[in-house]
Protein backbone atom coordinates (compact mmCIF):
# COMPACT_ATOMS: atom_id res chain seq x y z
CA UNK A 1 0.00 0.00 0.00
CA UNK A 2 1.26 3.72 -0.96
CA UNK A 3 2.94 5.67 1.82
CA UNK A 4 0.13 8.51 0.76
CA UNK A 5 -2.53 6.51 2.56
CA UNK A 6 -0.75 4.85 6.16
CA UNK A 7 -1.74 7.74 7.96
CA UNK A 8 -5.43 7.64 9.47
CA UNK A 9 -7.54 10.72 9.50
CA UNK A 10 -6.81 12.83 12.84
CA UNK A 11 -9.26 15.34 14.66
CA UNK A 12 -8.11 17.97 12.48
CA UNK A 13 -9.90 16.46 9.99
CA UNK A 14 -13.05 15.38 11.46
CA UNK A 15 -13.91 17.12 15.02
CA UNK A 16 -16.73 19.99 14.80
CA UNK A 17 -14.90 23.38 14.22
CA UNK A 18 -16.18 25.04 17.01
CA UNK A 19 -15.10 22.12 19.34
CA UNK A 20 -11.99 21.49 18.08
CA UNK A 21 -10.45 25.35 18.23
CA UNK A 22 -12.13 25.08 21.79
CA UNK A 23 -10.52 21.92 22.37
CA UNK A 24 -7.22 22.73 20.59
CA UNK A 25 -6.75 26.15 21.83
CA UNK A 26 -7.41 25.56 25.92
CA UNK A 27 -4.79 23.62 26.44
CA UNK A 28 -2.53 25.87 24.52
CA UNK A 29 -3.78 28.85 26.30
CA UNK A 30 -3.11 27.22 29.77
CA UNK A 31 0.33 26.04 28.61
CA UNK A 32 0.80 30.20 27.44
CA UNK A 33 -0.41 31.04 30.55
CA UNK A 34 2.00 29.13 32.78
CA UNK A 35 4.80 30.10 30.86
CA UNK A 36 4.39 33.90 30.78
CA UNK A 37 3.36 33.36 34.31
CA UNK A 38 6.87 32.47 35.00
CA UNK A 39 8.27 35.22 32.49
CA UNK A 40 5.97 37.87 34.68
CA UNK A 41 7.39 36.22 38.09
CA UNK A 42 10.84 36.82 37.02
CA UNK A 43 10.11 40.43 36.46
CA UNK A 44 8.54 40.37 39.85
CA UNK A 45 11.06 39.02 41.82
CA UNK A 46 13.91 40.94 40.41
CA UNK A 47 12.12 43.92 40.81
CA UNK A 48 12.26 43.36 44.53
CA UNK A 49 16.04 43.70 43.64
CA UNK A 50 15.67 47.50 42.52
CA UNK A 51 14.67 49.08 39.45
CA UNK A 52 17.80 49.15 37.97
CA UNK A 53 17.57 45.51 38.02
CA UNK A 54 13.94 45.51 36.66
CA UNK A 55 15.43 48.29 33.89
CA UNK A 56 18.15 45.82 33.01
CA UNK A 57 16.25 42.86 32.10
CA UNK A 58 13.90 45.22 30.18
CA UNK A 59 16.47 46.43 27.97
CA UNK A 60 17.64 42.58 27.84
CA UNK A 61 14.37 42.21 25.80
CA UNK A 62 15.17 43.29 22.48
CA UNK A 63 17.92 40.36 23.14
CA UNK A 64 15.23 37.81 23.60
CA UNK A 65 13.33 38.80 20.85
CA UNK A 66 16.11 37.92 18.53
CA UNK A 67 16.90 34.55 20.18
CA UNK A 68 12.72 34.32 19.73
CA UNK A 69 12.75 35.02 16.17
CA UNK A 70 14.89 32.16 15.57
CA UNK A 71 12.95 29.74 17.42
CA UNK A 72 9.42 31.17 16.69
CA UNK A 73 10.66 31.05 12.84
CA UNK A 74 11.40 27.64 12.66
CA UNK A 75 8.54 26.76 15.08
CA UNK A 76 6.20 28.41 12.64
CA UNK A 77 7.29 26.79 9.22
CA UNK A 78 7.49 23.63 10.81
CA UNK A 79 4.20 23.98 12.09
CA UNK A 80 2.53 24.71 8.64
CA UNK A 81 4.61 22.06 6.85
CA UNK A 82 4.32 19.05 9.19
CA UNK A 83 0.41 19.37 9.32
CA UNK A 84 -0.38 20.03 5.63
CA UNK A 85 1.59 16.79 4.85
CA UNK A 86 -0.24 15.09 7.57
CA UNK A 87 -2.90 16.52 5.43
CA UNK A 88 -1.94 14.86 2.76
CA UNK A 89 -1.46 11.78 4.40
CA UNK A 90 2.25 11.64 2.61
CA UNK A 91 3.82 9.87 5.70
CA UNK A 92 7.49 10.36 4.23
CA UNK A 93 7.01 14.01 3.70
CA UNK A 94 6.25 14.12 7.52
CA UNK A 95 9.50 12.05 8.61
CA UNK A 96 11.83 14.40 6.67
CA UNK A 97 10.08 17.18 7.41
CA UNK A 98 10.74 16.61 11.21
CA UNK A 99 14.30 15.60 10.70
CA UNK A 100 15.02 18.42 9.07
CA UNK A 101 13.81 20.96 11.85
CA UNK A 102 15.48 19.01 14.12
CA UNK A 103 19.15 19.85 12.29
CA UNK A 104 18.09 23.57 11.60
CA UNK A 105 17.32 23.76 15.33
CA UNK A 106 20.94 23.08 16.58
CA UNK A 107 22.04 25.45 13.98
CA UNK A 108 19.94 28.12 15.14
CA UNK A 109 21.09 27.60 18.70
CA UNK A 110 24.80 28.12 17.25
CA UNK A 111 24.20 31.15 16.39
CA UNK A 112 22.71 32.51 19.41
CA UNK A 113 26.16 31.60 21.20
CA UNK A 114 27.91 33.36 18.64
CA UNK A 115 25.81 36.44 18.70
CA UNK A 116 26.19 36.34 22.55
CA UNK A 117 29.54 36.76 22.25
CA UNK A 118 29.73 39.00 20.27
CA UNK A 119 26.93 41.94 20.58
CA UNK A 120 25.51 41.69 24.26
CA UNK A 121 28.47 44.16 26.32
CA UNK A 122 28.11 46.14 23.31
CA UNK A 123 24.67 46.88 23.20
CA UNK A 124 24.18 47.32 27.36
CA UNK A 125 26.94 50.00 27.06
CA UNK A 126 24.76 51.72 24.60
CA UNK A 127 21.35 51.44 25.80
CA UNK A 128 22.31 51.87 29.63
CA UNK A 129 22.86 55.57 28.69
CA UNK A 130 25.78 54.94 31.50
CA UNK A 131 24.05 53.46 34.06
CA UNK A 132 26.99 50.75 34.61
CA UNK A 133 24.89 48.77 37.80
CA UNK A 134 21.40 48.61 34.97
CA UNK A 135 23.80 47.35 31.89
CA UNK A 136 25.76 44.92 34.14
CA UNK A 137 22.42 43.47 35.52
CA UNK A 138 21.05 43.20 32.20
CA UNK A 139 24.24 41.57 31.06
CA UNK A 140 24.44 38.95 33.95
CA UNK A 141 20.67 37.82 32.51
CA UNK A 142 20.56 37.75 28.82
CA UNK A 143 23.99 36.00 28.88
CA UNK A 144 23.28 33.04 30.66
CA UNK A 145 19.57 32.41 28.52
CA UNK A 146 21.64 32.97 25.24
CA UNK A 147 24.54 30.86 26.04
CA UNK A 148 22.18 28.04 27.55
CA UNK A 149 19.24 28.33 24.39
CA UNK A 150 19.70 24.43 24.14
CA UNK A 151 16.59 24.09 26.15
CA UNK A 152 14.46 26.42 24.46
CA UNK A 153 15.36 26.01 20.76
CA UNK A 154 14.13 22.07 21.89
CA UNK A 155 11.02 23.44 23.10
CA UNK A 156 10.03 25.18 19.90
CA UNK A 157 10.44 21.77 17.35
CA UNK A 158 9.36 19.05 19.75
CA UNK A 159 6.52 21.01 20.91
CA UNK A 160 5.43 22.20 17.46
CA UNK A 161 5.47 18.42 16.36
CA UNK A 162 2.60 17.67 19.73
CA UNK A 163 0.55 20.75 18.64
CA UNK A 164 0.70 19.36 14.68
CA UNK A 165 -0.98 15.95 15.35
CA UNK A 166 -3.30 17.66 17.51
CA UNK A 167 -1.58 16.43 20.48
CA UNK A 168 -2.10 19.88 22.86
CA UNK A 169 -2.56 18.18 25.79
CA UNK A 170 0.92 16.83 25.90
CA UNK A 171 2.43 20.20 24.80
CA UNK A 172 0.82 21.43 28.51
CA UNK A 173 2.63 18.79 30.14
CA UNK A 174 6.14 20.43 28.70
CA UNK A 175 5.51 23.98 28.85
CA UNK A 176 3.97 23.18 32.62
CA UNK A 177 7.11 21.18 33.52
CA UNK A 178 9.59 23.85 32.21
CA UNK A 179 7.62 26.79 34.03
CA UNK A 180 6.88 25.19 37.77
CA UNK A 181 10.69 24.42 37.56
CA UNK A 182 11.39 27.82 36.73
CA UNK A 183 8.59 29.24 39.49
CA UNK A 184 10.55 27.30 41.94
CA UNK A 185 14.08 27.81 41.46
CA UNK A 186 13.56 31.41 40.78
CA UNK A 187 13.23 32.81 44.21
CA UNK A 188 15.90 30.21 45.48
CA UNK A 189 18.35 31.78 43.18
CA UNK A 190 17.35 35.17 42.45
CA UNK A 191 17.55 35.72 46.85
CA UNK A 192 20.03 32.90 47.97
CA UNK A 193 17.88 30.26 49.85
CA UNK A 194 18.83 27.07 51.52
CA UNK A 195 22.62 28.10 52.01
CA UNK A 196 22.69 28.92 47.63
CA UNK A 197 24.38 32.68 47.05
CA UNK A 198 22.22 35.03 45.72
CA UNK A 199 22.71 35.16 42.24
CA UNK A 200 20.08 38.41 41.61
CA UNK A 201 19.69 38.58 37.65
CA UNK A 202 21.75 35.60 36.73
CA UNK A 203 19.62 33.92 38.82
CA UNK A 204 16.23 34.17 37.33
CA UNK A 205 18.14 33.42 34.00
CA UNK A 206 19.71 30.29 35.45
CA UNK A 207 16.22 29.33 36.88
CA UNK A 208 14.93 30.04 33.28
CA UNK A 209 17.52 27.89 31.48
CA UNK A 210 16.81 24.97 33.67
CA UNK A 211 13.40 25.13 33.16
CA UNK A 212 13.43 25.57 29.30
CA UNK A 213 15.79 22.05 29.52
CA UNK A 214 13.62 20.36 31.73
CA UNK A 215 10.75 20.87 28.88
CA UNK A 216 12.40 20.22 25.95
CA UNK A 217 13.51 17.18 27.55
CA UNK A 218 10.13 15.95 28.32
CA UNK A 219 9.13 16.76 25.08
CA UNK A 220 11.33 14.27 23.19
CA UNK A 221 10.18 12.13 25.93
CA UNK A 222 6.86 12.09 24.76
CA UNK A 223 7.13 12.84 20.97
CA UNK A 224 8.84 9.47 20.93
CA UNK A 225 6.51 7.44 23.19
CA UNK A 226 3.06 9.05 22.33
CA UNK A 227 3.34 10.90 18.82
CA UNK A 228 3.21 7.66 16.68
CA UNK A 229 1.88 9.99 13.74
CA UNK A 230 5.44 11.31 13.85
CA UNK A 231 8.55 9.22 13.14
CA UNK A 232 11.40 10.50 15.00
CA UNK A 233 14.39 10.13 13.02
CA UNK A 234 17.52 12.50 13.48
CA UNK A 235 19.79 12.45 10.40
CA UNK A 236 22.34 15.45 9.26
CA UNK A 237 21.35 14.16 5.83
CA UNK A 238 18.44 16.21 5.32
CA UNK A 239 16.27 17.17 2.51
CA UNK A 240 17.11 20.49 1.16
CA UNK A 241 13.63 20.51 -0.31
CA UNK A 242 11.85 20.18 3.36
CA UNK A 243 14.56 23.06 4.68
CA UNK A 244 13.22 25.29 2.02
CA UNK A 245 9.82 25.04 2.55
CA UNK A 246 10.05 25.22 6.17
CA UNK A 247 11.99 28.68 6.09
CA UNK A 248 9.79 29.68 3.13
CA UNK A 249 6.79 30.26 5.64
CA UNK A 250 9.06 30.69 8.86
CA UNK A 251 11.93 33.41 7.54
CA UNK A 252 8.97 35.73 7.40
CA UNK A 253 8.13 35.20 10.84
CA UNK A 254 11.33 35.30 12.01
CA UNK A 255 12.04 38.12 10.07
CA UNK A 256 9.73 40.47 11.33
CA UNK A 257 10.56 39.15 15.28
CA UNK A 258 13.99 40.24 14.41
CA UNK A 259 12.49 43.69 12.83
CA UNK A 260 10.62 44.11 16.34
CA UNK A 261 13.82 43.49 18.42
CA UNK A 262 14.79 46.67 16.86
CA UNK A 263 11.44 48.19 17.31
CA UNK A 264 12.01 47.51 20.78
CA UNK A 265 15.99 49.26 20.88
CA UNK A 266 14.17 51.92 19.24
CA UNK A 267 11.42 52.06 21.72
CA UNK A 268 13.73 51.89 24.90
CA UNK A 269 15.41 54.62 23.49
CA UNK A 270 12.97 57.17 23.11
CA UNK A 271 11.51 56.17 26.38
CA UNK A 272 14.51 57.03 28.18
CA UNK A 273 15.11 60.49 27.16
CA UNK A 274 11.42 60.33 29.29
CA UNK A 275 13.43 58.44 32.40
CA UNK A 276 14.56 54.81 33.16
CA UNK A 277 11.25 54.47 35.27
CA UNK A 278 9.50 55.00 31.52
CA UNK A 279 11.84 51.89 30.20
CA UNK A 280 11.20 49.84 33.32
CA UNK A 281 7.22 50.30 32.91
CA UNK A 282 7.34 49.56 28.86
CA UNK A 283 8.89 46.04 30.06
CA UNK A 284 6.15 45.62 32.42
CA UNK A 285 3.98 46.41 29.60
CA UNK A 286 5.22 43.84 27.58
CA UNK A 287 4.53 41.15 30.33
CA UNK A 288 1.17 42.07 30.67
CA UNK A 289 0.45 41.93 27.50
CA UNK A 290 2.24 38.09 26.73
CA UNK A 291 -0.34 37.50 29.31
CA UNK A 292 -3.32 39.45 28.19
CA UNK A 293 -2.98 38.07 24.53
CA UNK A 294 -2.58 34.56 25.48
CA UNK A 295 -6.44 33.63 24.36
CA UNK A 296 -5.60 34.59 20.99
CA UNK A 297 -2.15 33.29 20.95
CA UNK A 298 -3.34 30.28 22.36
CA UNK A 299 -5.62 30.16 20.07
CA UNK A 300 -3.88 31.18 17.11
CA UNK A 301 -1.03 28.07 17.94
CA UNK A 302 -4.10 25.90 16.86
CA UNK A 303 -5.34 27.63 14.18
CA UNK A 304 -2.27 27.26 12.11
CA UNK A 305 -2.38 23.15 11.85
CA UNK A 306 -6.18 23.23 11.66
CA UNK A 307 -5.94 25.34 8.71
CA UNK A 308 -3.26 23.91 7.19
CA UNK A 309 -4.45 20.35 7.62
CA UNK A 310 -7.80 20.88 6.43
CA UNK A 311 -6.18 23.08 3.17
CA UNK A 312 -4.27 19.71 2.72
CA UNK A 313 -6.47 17.61 3.03
CA UNK A 314 -8.99 19.62 0.17
CA UNK A 315 -11.83 20.70 2.92
CA UNK A 316 -12.91 24.15 1.94
CA UNK A 317 -15.90 24.06 4.38
CA UNK A 318 -13.64 22.92 7.59
CA UNK A 319 -11.49 25.69 6.74
CA UNK A 320 -14.11 28.72 5.86
CA UNK A 321 -16.01 27.64 9.47
CA UNK A 322 -12.15 27.91 10.84
CA UNK A 323 -11.69 31.07 9.98
CA UNK A 324 -15.04 32.85 10.93
CA UNK A 325 -14.85 30.89 14.64
CA UNK A 326 -11.53 32.40 14.97
CA UNK A 327 -12.25 35.84 14.79
CA UNK A 328 -15.28 35.85 16.88
CA UNK A 329 -13.83 34.57 20.00
CA UNK A 330 -10.68 36.67 19.31
CA UNK A 331 -13.13 39.64 19.82
CA UNK A 332 -14.82 38.34 22.86
CA UNK A 333 -12.25 37.41 24.37
CA UNK A 334 -10.16 40.33 24.10
CA UNK A 335 -12.89 42.55 25.08
CA UNK A 336 -13.13 40.76 28.57
CA UNK A 337 -9.61 41.57 29.07
CA UNK A 338 -9.98 45.19 28.00
CA UNK A 339 -12.40 45.43 30.54
CA UNK A 340 -10.23 44.03 33.36
CA UNK A 341 -6.78 45.66 32.43
CA UNK A 342 -8.93 48.99 32.84
CA UNK A 343 -10.18 48.63 36.33
CA UNK A 344 -7.08 47.20 38.18
CA UNK A 345 -3.47 48.63 36.37
CA UNK A 346 -2.84 49.91 40.05
CA UNK A 347 -2.59 46.11 41.15
CA UNK A 348 -0.56 45.23 38.55
CA UNK A 349 1.80 47.94 39.15
CA UNK A 350 2.34 47.02 43.45
CA UNK A 351 3.67 43.53 42.02
CA UNK A 352 6.66 45.13 41.08
CA UNK A 353 7.56 47.43 44.27
CA UNK A 354 6.04 50.15 42.39
CA UNK A 355 7.27 53.79 43.75
CA UNK A 356 4.67 56.56 43.88
CA UNK A 357 6.66 57.92 40.27
CA UNK A 358 6.03 55.17 38.81
CA UNK A 359 2.32 54.69 39.93
CA UNK A 360 1.64 58.01 38.33
CA UNK A 361 3.52 56.96 34.83
CA UNK A 362 2.81 53.26 35.06
CA UNK A 363 -1.81 53.70 35.71
CA UNK A 364 -2.58 55.70 32.57
CA UNK A 365 0.68 53.48 30.47
CA UNK A 366 -1.17 50.62 31.08
CA UNK A 367 -4.69 51.91 30.58
CA UNK A 368 -3.62 53.15 27.35
CA UNK A 369 -1.51 50.56 25.67
CA UNK A 370 -4.66 47.72 26.77
CA UNK A 371 -6.38 49.12 24.15
CA UNK A 372 -3.86 48.17 21.43
CA UNK A 373 -3.87 44.76 23.32
CA UNK A 374 -7.90 44.63 22.59
CA UNK A 375 -7.23 45.73 18.38
CA UNK A 376 -4.21 43.70 18.00
CA UNK A 377 -6.55 40.59 17.98
CA UNK A 378 -7.44 41.04 14.42
CA UNK A 379 -4.28 41.67 13.15
CA UNK A 380 -3.03 38.26 15.29
CA UNK A 381 -5.60 36.26 13.47
CA UNK A 382 -4.93 37.08 10.26
CA UNK A 383 -1.69 36.49 10.64
CA UNK A 384 -2.56 32.63 11.78
CA UNK A 385 -4.69 32.40 8.65
CA UNK A 386 -1.67 33.48 6.33
CA UNK A 387 0.63 31.11 7.68
CA UNK A 388 -1.68 28.03 7.80
CA UNK A 389 -2.13 28.85 4.16
CA UNK A 390 1.94 28.78 3.61
CA UNK A 391 1.98 32.15 2.81
CA UNK A 392 4.48 33.37 5.54
CA UNK A 393 5.04 36.66 3.31
CA UNK A 394 1.66 37.89 4.00
CA UNK A 395 1.88 37.19 7.68
CA UNK A 396 4.92 39.40 7.33
CA UNK A 397 3.70 42.06 5.88
CA UNK A 398 1.01 42.99 8.15
CA UNK A 399 3.27 42.93 11.17
CA UNK A 400 5.30 45.05 9.33
CA UNK A 401 3.07 47.30 8.11
CA UNK A 402 1.12 47.42 11.98
CA UNK A 403 4.41 47.36 14.29
CA UNK A 404 6.90 49.38 12.37
CA UNK A 405 5.33 51.60 9.35
CA UNK A 406 2.63 53.09 11.47
CA UNK A 407 4.21 52.84 14.84
CA UNK A 408 7.06 54.82 14.07
CA UNK A 409 5.62 58.28 13.03
CA UNK A 410 3.43 58.18 16.16
CA UNK A 411 6.06 57.51 18.57
CA UNK A 412 8.12 59.91 17.25
CA UNK A 413 4.88 62.39 17.20
CA UNK A 414 4.78 62.00 21.19
CA UNK A 415 8.61 62.08 21.41
CA UNK A 416 8.51 65.57 19.87
CA UNK A 417 5.78 66.39 21.57
CA UNK A 418 7.50 64.87 24.64
CA UNK A 419 3.83 63.86 25.53
CA UNK A 420 4.64 60.02 27.28
CA UNK A 421 0.55 59.01 27.20
CA UNK A 422 1.05 59.75 23.17
CA UNK A 423 3.50 57.78 22.90
CA UNK A 424 1.43 54.73 24.58
CA UNK A 425 -1.60 55.56 22.09
CA UNK A 426 0.73 55.14 19.27
CA UNK A 427 0.27 51.61 19.82
CA UNK A 428 -3.21 51.07 19.68
CA UNK A 429 -3.47 54.02 16.59
CA UNK A 430 -0.96 51.62 14.48
CA UNK A 431 -3.17 48.44 14.88
CA UNK A 432 -6.46 50.19 14.22
CA UNK A 433 -5.36 51.86 11.08
CA UNK A 434 -3.88 48.31 10.30
CA UNK A 435 -6.59 46.45 9.86
CA UNK A 436 -7.94 47.52 6.48
CA UNK A 437 -4.11 46.45 4.78
CA UNK A 438 -5.10 43.25 6.31
CA UNK A 439 -8.12 42.63 5.22
CA UNK A 440 -6.81 43.71 1.60
CA UNK A 441 -4.09 40.82 2.19
CA UNK A 442 -6.96 38.55 2.77
CA UNK A 443 -8.94 39.36 -0.37
CA UNK A 444 -5.74 38.63 -1.86
CA UNK A 445 -5.41 35.23 -0.79
CA UNK A 446 -8.49 34.35 -1.40
CA UNK A 447 -8.27 35.24 -5.01
CA UNK A 448 -5.01 33.34 -5.02
CA UNK A 449 -6.64 30.10 -3.40
CA UNK A 450 -9.76 30.43 -5.80
CA UNK A 451 -7.04 30.31 -8.87
CA UNK A 452 -5.92 27.09 -7.38
CA UNK A 453 -9.63 26.09 -6.93
CA UNK A 454 -9.78 26.41 -2.97
CA UNK A 455 -12.51 28.37 -2.12
CA UNK A 456 -12.68 30.51 1.43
Amino acid sequence: MSEQVTIKENKMGITPIPKLIITTSIPLIFSLFVNHLYNLVDSVFVSHISEDALTGISLAAPIQTIMIALGCGLAVGLNAMISKALGEKNKEEVKRTASAAMVMAIGAYLLIVVLSIFIVKPYFAWQAGGNRQIAQYGIDYITVCMLFSFGQMTQWVFDRLLIATGKSTLFLATLGTASIVNLILDPILIFGYFGLPALGTAGAAIATVIGQTAGGVLGIFLNFKRNKEIPIHFTFHISPRCVRNILKVGIPTAIMQGIMSFMGIFINTILYQFSSTAVAIYGIALKVQNLAQIAVMGMNNGLIPIIAYNYGAKKEERTQETIRCAFLYAVVAMTIVLIGLELIPDKILLLFDASEHMMNIGIPAIRIISVSYFVSAIGIVFAAIFQGFGNGMYSMYLAFFRQVILLIPFILLGSFMENLNMVWLSFAVAELLAIPFGIALFQKLKKNLKEEDFKI
